[in-house]
């Protein structure tokens, strides 16, 4: 199960044509891009780097990025 870290969870953003964007977004931020995916238009983020305005009619794709990482050897 992925758990969020106090500064935030990853996610990259994928767009038409190919770019994407990572970002490390707040909960109540993550809420906000998963609400406005669905009506499009433009919505303002706040990354741990700075705001970020994104054009939500252009993303195809958001994967969000466990900060909890294994290597392939199992406890059970």
């Amino acid at each position: 199960m992925a758990k969020e870290s106090a500064e935030g969870e990853r996610v990259v953003l994928g767009f038409k044509g190919g770019g994407s964007l990572p970002l490390k977004l707040s909960a109540s931020d993550r809420e906000k891009l998963f609400s406005s995916l669905e009506k499009g238009g433009w919505i303002d983020l706040n990354d741990e780097d700075g705001p970020v305005r994104v054009d939500c009619s252009q993303v195809v794709y958001v994967r969000s990025e466990s900060e909890e990482h294994s290597v392939g050897f199992g406890l059970g």
